[in-house]
């Protein structure tokens, strides 16, 4: 698969998001790309690396591309299978010290530090709702860090996957709106909705449009 993007997998609600997805991952040996996502190379390769939290890092490209760069990185997936995988890419990297690969469902995960950076790729599930996930994202930013949320803007989803609920899709306004980021506990660094050219699962093309708010923390709520 060339996109790289994280789309959850259907299932029923008695089935956990980590059976839902270490079932994804074990269905094919490589899902994701192996590339970092294009909005994270696009806003975060200005800044001064720190101590990021990449959410819901899959097979670890993002964490990767982030320690590449000086990054430290806490990597946190649901999937055992994939951080797994990420975490064995990453050992023939010379970056695997850098990273910290923690199980965890964001279900039920409260941030115990603050970082530098925190991303969320595409963090959208039938299981939790977006905005309990950006909630947690926005929590983990020190004063001074930086929230970059990138998501599917609901009017650009793929053909592919799973894509009927337009519950789990967002704006980067909704984002905005939703998680308060505004003045005087934030500045808004980015609100967009970016075009973009991908390739599906089956090597198809598309037309793809993606959510973009990056914002600095100022102050504490």
């Amino acid at each position: 698969m060339t996109d790289h993007q994280h789309h959850t997998p259907g299932g029923t609600e008695e089935s956990t998001a980590a059976q839902l997805w270490d079932e994804r991952y074990r269905s094919r040996p490589k899902v994701w790309s192996g590339r970092p996502n294009p909005q994270l190379v696009a806003e975060a390769s200005g800044l001064k690396p720190g101590h990021a939290l990449d959410l819901g890092c899959g097979e670890g490209a993002d964490a990767l591309w982030l320690a590449s760069r000086g990054w430290t990185v806490t990597a946190l997936d649901v999937s055992a299978v994939a951080l797994e995988r990420a975490a064995a890419h990453a050992r023939g990297t010379g970056h695997d010290s850098n990273i910290k690969w923690v199980e965890q469902d964001l279900g039920t995960w409260v941030p115990e530090e603050q970082y530098e950076l925190v991303s969320a790729q595409f963090l959208h599930s039938t299981l939790l709702p977006w905005q309990q996930a950006l909630r947690l994202a926005a929590a983990a930013v020190r004063i001074g860090g930086t929230l970059l949320i990138v998501g599917h803007h609901p009017e650009g989803l793929p053909a592919w996957g799973n894509h009927q609920s337009a519950e789990k899709y967002f704006t980067a306004e909704e984002v905005a709106r939703e998680l308060g980021i505004e003045a005087p506990e934030w500045h808004l660094d980015v609100l967009d909705s970016r075009r973009r050219s991908a390739t599906g699962p089956d090597g198809e093309p598309a037309e793809l449009t993606d959510a973009v708010l990056r914002a600095t923390r100022l102050a504490e709520h």
